[in-house]
């Protein structure tokens, strides 16, 4: 069955009213929103910039259910989830998306998703980077056979100049940014349900983790007390190391939570801290409720099998780095950890630097240091 142009822009219009009444902030995304109907497709979709829609499709649903639909594909573009994919594979990440994209909506309460839509509880709530790391690899428990990430519809993402790159994501962090002073107009400063911890993946996934742990660690020879970070955002390290020693207190969490795919990702950071700088002193230890080391390390050492697999404790891995540290040589403690487990009462006096499984502790519940999530 065909529909006019004028029903389905009727329909369009009448979603984006009820969307208006329900939510300002999910609206004003939807005003950046270009809505194209087409019939090469069953369902709906994206391709990061535009939202296609199947009209016969969309006049098959409720009233209630085309607010869900639409919204589902706004809040993809919206979180730029098609730019963020990068090389990861499509399906898998498509998967990880539709997890995160309708737990926002469900939570709301406001809204019904169409028939089929992928729910995980359990997931939801994370962001799509870490889902995607959790999902299996192989052979996934849900099955998706309508992909609404696209990459053929349009331009083709890939194809893309830099430059139309760069104005995709542009046009969606202003996005962003007037939705969320629509917010904080007319609902007390609050955001959806749910949105808080995919937008600030959204806006730091592209970002190496190291960049983070490298500013702990140089100098540069204009500023010896803080840390040149002019260039950390453009992925420049142009800083040289002053003379004196710089030391990295490592400590992988080898706890009975962490499985064999998460301790393989810490031995491979533990490998990219050896190799960042020549000067650079890495003292190793392995931690669950024990501690199991030190192993003082090189770039050219080979990394000693890890021990554990009990409980989880912090303190004695701080603790032991309290008793040895000189205060006088440069350093900083590395956690490489999911974050669950017995914190120390009080902060140690160097800087610490947790790298966090996805899938682990939220990130603003360490009680000192800086945490970062782990995305590779």
């Amino acid at each position: 069955m065909n529909i006019a142009k004028s029903n389905y822009q009727k329909i369009i219009s009448a979603s984006l009213l009820r969307l208006r009444m329900r939510s300002p902030f999910f609206a004003t995304l939807a005003l950046f929103a270009k809505f194209i109907p087409t019939q090469s497709m069953q369902t709906a979709g994206t391709d990061g910039k535009d939202i296609y829609f199947n009209p016969d499709f969309l006049l098959s649903l409720t009233s209630s259910q085309q607010d869900g639909l639409l919204l589902h594909e706004v809040l993809h573009a919206a979180l730029r989830h098609v730019l963020r994919r990068g090389v990861r594979d499509k399906v898998r990440w498509n998967i990880a998306a539709d997890i995160v994209v309708n737990g926002i909506i469900s939570v709301q309460g406001c809204f019904e998703l169409p028939e089929g839509g992928i729910r995980d509880k359990k997931l939801e709530h994370l962001s799509v980077e870490e889902i995607y790391e959790l999902l299996p690899q192989q052979q996934c428990q849900y099955c998706l056979s309508i992909f609404d990430l696209l990459e053929g519809v349009g331009e083709d993402y890939d194809s893309l100049s830099k430059a139309k790159k760069a104005e995709l994501e542009s046009h969606w962090r202003n996005a962003m940014q007037q939705a969320t002073t629509i917010a904080r107009t007319t609902n007390q400063g609050k955001l959806p349900a749910g949105m808080t911890r995919e937008l600030g993946s959204s806006d730091s996934a592209q970002l190496n983790w190291r960049s983070y742990l490298w500013r702990y660690l140089v100098k540069t020879p204009t500023d010896y007390t803080e840390f040149d970070r002019r260039f950390i955002g453009r992925g420049l390290y142009l800083e040289t190391l002053q003379g004196e020693s710089v030391k990295v207190f490592v400590a992988i969490d080898t706890s009975g939570s962490i499985d064999n795919q998460q301790l393989r990702m810490f031995l491979n950071e533990v490998r990219g801290i050896l190799n960042s700088y020549p000067h650079l002193k890495c003292e190793l230890y392995y931690a669950d409720a024990d501690i199991y080391g030190p192993y003082q390390l090189n770039p050219d050492s080979d990394i000693p099998l890890p021990q554990g697999g009990g409980g989880t404790s912090f303190v004695p891995f701080f603790n032991k780095i309290a008793a040895t540290w000189d205060e006088l040589t440069t350093g900083v403690c590395v956690y490489l950890t999911d974050g669950y487990g017995t914190f120390p009462d009080a902060p140690p006096e160097l800087s610490t630097l947790w790298v966090v499984t996805p899938g682990g502790l939220d990130l603003d519940r360490f009680p000192f240091g800086e945490a970062v999530r782990l995305i590779q």
